[in-house]
């Protein structure tokens, strides 16, 4: 219980400093993603509580909280919680691996945070789900959250998108890939997600009880 303790602490304390330093750029002017000309502050704290990474994040750092407390947290608001900041921040770890990574030519202090973010996050969160759990804690209704909260973020960004023009992803940008292209994205980010969750659930089950 003790380690389990410590490793949840460790976890928020990184996420939530991530997400401090990457306001605090975001206040100094300093770009989210890749922006050459950064808008009013008001929009730029918007649309870095748009990115699914910042979602993400704080998912974690919210439920890691909570667990630094009480490592065997039960509760059924909390498992939803749970299950949807872990298999979001697992996503967020592949899909900037694999589709943002290349984008990038960050330096300094924007660097370090998008390192915070996309990948020291994410691997403290799983393998601390992974060594101390909760478990078995997966059930319908978080399953249920895990895949609404994507679908209706991604459906947010679309229609946000139409009237202003921006995009958190270049990858979800239509006026630039076309439709086609974005809706192949869409089906495949959905399918990542069903993935995730049923790689979950199935661990949740096959995995011993922690703590």
């Amino acid at each position: 219980m003790t380690r389990a303790r410590g490793w949840h602490a460790l976890t928020a304390a990184v996420a939530i400093g991530a997400l401090v330093l990457q306001t605090v750029l975001v206040f100094q002017g300093s770009s989210v993603l890749v922006e050459e000309n950064p808008p009013t502050l008001a929009t730029r704290l918007i649309r870095l509580v748009a990115y699914f990474t910042i979602q993400s994040n704080v998912l974690i750092a919210i439920a890691t909280a909570m667990l630094a407390r009480n490592p065997d947290r039960d509760g059924t608001g909390f498992r939803s919680l749970r299950l949807a900041g872990i298999v979001g921040i697992t996503v967020t770890g592949l899909v900037h691996f694999f589709l943002l990574r290349p984008l990038l030519d960050l330096e300094g202090g924007s660097y370090v945070a998008d390192k915070l973010l996309h990948m020291v996050v994410p691997a403290l969160a799983v393998i601390g789900w992974i060594a101390f759990g909760p478990r078995p804690r997966v059930e319908r209704r978080g399953i249920e959250v895990s895949l609404a909260w994507p679908i209706a973020w991604l459906m947010v960004i679309l229609i946000a998108g139409a009237a202003t023009d921006w995009f958190p992803y270049p990858f979800l940008d239509y006026d630039e890939k076309g439709w086609g292209h974005v809706i192949a994205v869409c089906i495949g980010i959905t399918a990542l997600f069903g993935a995730v969750i049923a790689l979950y659930g199935y661990a949740d089950q096959k995995l011993s009880a922690r703590p």
